[in-house]
């Protein structure tokens, strides 16, 4: 049974959201505070977080910068309805996904089951190790290494990793990006993946100003480029 922490600081709302998605078959442990939240999400093991922005004393925010470094699953933030300051501010932070309240139980168990299903080993047709340029990425063990070096990538910013990996030297267009990995159309306006590619190309040690390894191509989308 996968375990799921949820850090809400409503009480109905966390019973709410906690009895749907313990009738699905997930272990869901509740914290209403932001700083036990931290204690037991470093101490104890979670396969994902669902974390309020607004709780009181050491808020979301907060929460998702001091444990993003140390838990690699995925992490979704509840929102106030249109505070999209809050949900550029949680992704840039390490966030992999928002919502905005209130909270849609079945639409958020969507997404948890998207995000923890591509928290599963990939296979590429052949089961080998990609290798570009210096980059390694083992799709069965979910590691990256650059250069030789093991990269700490969250799951999303695996998930990214490997798909561009996946077609690298072409470009990639938003809205195949965020059918694949997000499972929803873009829209044009929402900036979750363009943030996960900044914090992709610091991790991976690509020049932000100037990347020679994940390209932006205005208009379109991303390319992972082969050095020539």
């Amino acid at each position: 049974m996968q375990k799921i922490m949820l850090v809400e600081d409503d009480a109905e709302l966390a019973s709410m959201v906690a009895d749907f998605l313990r009738s699905e078959s997930y272990d869901v442990t509740i914290e209403y505070n932001g700083a036990k939240a931290v204690q037991r999400i470093l101490t104890e093991s979670f396969d994902a977080i669902i974390l309020d922005i607004g709780l009181p004393g050491m808020d979301g925010i907060q929460v998702c910068r001091t444990v993003r470094s140390d838990f690699e699953g995925p992490i979704l933030v509840l929102t106030a309805r249109g505070e999209e300051v809050d949900e550029v501010i949680a992704l840039e932070v390490g966030a992999d996904d928002y919502m905005a309240k209130p909270v849609r139980p079945k639409a958020l168990l969507a997404r948890i089951k998207l995000h923890l299903r591509r928290g599963e080993p990939h296979e590429t047709s052949d089961g080998a190790v990609i290798s570009i340029d210096g980059i390694e990425i083992d799709p069965a063990s979910r590691v990256v290494k650059v250069d030789g070096v093991d990269v700490h990538l969250t799951t999303a910013e695996f998930d990214l990793m490997f798909y561009l990996a996946q077609g690298a030297g072409k470009v990639i267009g938003r809205s195949e990006i965020y059918q694949a990995l997000l499972g929803m159309p873009y829209d044009g306006l929402d900036r979750s993946i363009d943030l996960r590619v900044s914090r992709l190309r610091k991790k991976i040690g690509d020049d932000p100003h100037q990347p020679d390894r994940i390209k932006s191509v205005r208009g379109v989308g991303y390319m992972l480029a082969r050095q020539a």
